[in-house]
């Protein structure tokens, strides 16, 4: 059962505005990845349902800081289809990410007040996601489908939608400038902050630098 209520969610992405993004299949190394975003000044990082047994290692570490560090606020992404986000609320997913719109997980997440950010790449997929009552959708492939312009075009006629962009933001000032002043609530990155290198030779300090560089990015990109 997640922990934060819908609310408190949508809230923490409004305020932090950054989501880091990753999968790892040893539970040990999630840990220490999560640890170290946490140290950064990060409140809410998705785990991305792609390898086999990830709901087991999601359960094992939501547990874990649900105990030790209950500031985390753990969420799934690559999530498909309802029975799949089902099996991780019930694991303690406090959000639920997909590449697509699926009405049956947005009355899912309805029903169990749990934040649904589903995946869309046109203005008439956010509107349906809209309908379902999707407070923040999620724009994927971010660079492809027309990067920071995409964003300015759709809010011209919707001004009271939130995104949440994936896909195409760098972990640099001037691609998260960009982002920001295009209209964006918020970004994920997932492999230009969880860098391979960095959890081989387990230097999770380093992810923890770059993991408070960017929150500090996302803020000053949003002060201007």
């Amino acid at each position: 059962m997640a922990k934060y209520s819908r609310l408190d969610v949508l809230n923490a992405v409004v305020a932090d505005g950054f989501i880091p993004i990753f999968y790892q299949r040893d539970v040990e190394t999630t840990k220490q990845i999560v640890a170290a975003c946490a140290a950064g000044g990060i409140r809410l990082i998705e785990f991305t349902n792609r390898g086999d047994f990830a709901q087991r290692v999601f359960a094992e570490v939501a547990e874990y800081f649900a105990e030790h560090d209950p500031r985390v606020i753990l969420g799934v992404g690559s999530i498909v289809d309802a029975p799949t986000a089902a099996l991780y609320i019930a694991s303690g997913a406090n959000f639920i990410v997909g590449p697509i719109l699926n009405p049956e997980i947005a009355r899912l997440c309805n029903r169990r007040k749990i934040a649904y950010f589903p995946g869309c790449s046109s203005l008439g997929e956010i509107s349906q996601a809209e309908e379902l009552g999707a407070e923040i959708v999620k724009v994927f492939p971010g660079e492809s489908v027309g990067g920071p312009d995409f964003i300015k075009a759709i809010l011209g006629p919707c001004p009271w939608t939130r995104v949440l962009v994936t896909g195409g933001v760098a972990a640099n000032p001037d691609s998260i400038k960009e982002w920001f002043k295009a209209g964006v609530t918020a970004v994920g990155i997932g492999s230009a902050l969880i860098r391979k290198e960095w959890i081989e030779a387990g230097n999770y300090a380093a992810i923890t630098a770059e993991a408070s560089q960017i929150m500090s990015l996302v803020q000053k990109a949003r002060m201007l």
